[in-house]
């Protein structure tokens, strides 16, 4: 689910003041529940192919087209998206970025069951689904640059270096608890090579820590993190298959169980859970390597191609 650090922060820089006087105290409040209607079946890193369109009709704009992956939509009792205006024009111009409700004939969402069986992704169909013309954030046809700045603010993941270190701390309070009952050993001192590994993990927090905070610094200088979000992302991402990888090497043969319902099962599952589904955290909102080629050439200056 996205919010305030996502489309509001894309919203208080490109929306008007109705459109940050309608949508942000919701936000803030916690009345509304936003989903992102940007990847399509055929457009996913190469996301300014999509072939969602928008059709003016007088003060409105009628969508046809399906969006995939659209997490939380199931929940979500708003949608923002990137749709076609223009099929004339070059892929990354005739783009508008809309903001509808959920509510609104049209509107159908199937679930994407995950692997971990969590049903977080979606599949989303538009039908003739009527969006008011005012709903644009920013110029009509380019929204591609409004869809970017977005992009940007959901990468910086300012947030979640804070949840990693947590995860850390609570496993680690779980490992030197539990003890084996011959040798009397904490977990954390049974195995030299996992627990040296866990501490790496520590090592990370801290770098994505510091990531983060550079995030931070330049936002609170009105900045817009640009491939420093794509550093931020790519690390905190990576570093969270890498926490749930050790994770399950420290749980020993029964950190793989993800039955909650077993007295086998180490804290509910959720470690085991935790390896299936970071597999798709280096793929949602732009995979590692387009991060790596934002790095690359924004960031070192390394030409295309």
């Amino acid at each position: 689910m996205l919010r305030v650090p996502d489309v509001g922060s894309t919203i208080m820089v490109h929306g008007t003041a109705e459109q940050k006087a309608e949508f942000l105290l919701p936000m803030v409040r916690g009345e509304s529940r936003w989903c992102q209607g940007y990847s399509e079946p055929g457009s996913g890193s190469d996301l300014a192919s999509l072939q969602t369109r928008a059709i003016r009709d007088g003060d409105d704009f009628v969508v046809n087209g399906q969006k995939i992956w659209t997490s939380g939509a199931h929940l979500a009792n708003m949608i923002f998206m990137l749709v076609r205006t223009d099929p004339e024009a070059p892929k990354h111009r005739g783009i508008t970025y809309l903001l509808s409700p959920m509510n609104v004939p049209g509107i159908e969402v199937r679930p994407l069951v995950q692997m971990s069986d969590a049903r977080g992704f979606n599949e989303t169909f538009f039908e003739d689904v009527r969006i008011p013309v005012k709903n644009a954030v920013g110029e009509i046809n380019r929204g591609w640059y409004v869809g970017a700045t977005h992009l940007d603010f959901e990468r910086s993941s300012i947030g979640s270096a804070v949840g990693q270190r947590k995860m850390l701390d609570t496993l680690k309070a779980y490992l030197l608890k539990e003890r084996d009952s011959k040798s009397g050993k904490t977990r954390l001192g049974q195995v030299d090579a996992p627990r040296l590994e866990f501490v790496d993990r520590y090592i990370e927090a801290t770098v994505a820590k510091t990531l983060s905070q550079r995030v931070i610094s330049m936002q609170a200088r009105g900045l817009i993190p640009n491939y420093e979000a794509s550093m931020t992302k790519v690390f905190s991402t990576e570093f969270n298959q890498r926490i749930a990888r050790t994770s399950t090497k420290l749980l020993g043969l029964y950190g793989g169980l993800r039955d909650q319902k077993s007295d086998h099962t180490p804290m509910g599952g959720r470690w085991a859970t935790m390896y299936l589904s970071s597999v798709s955290s280096t793929i949602a909102g732009g995979t590692s390597e387009i991060q790596r080629n934002v790095i690359a050439t924004r960031g070192l200056g390394l030409p295309r191609g």
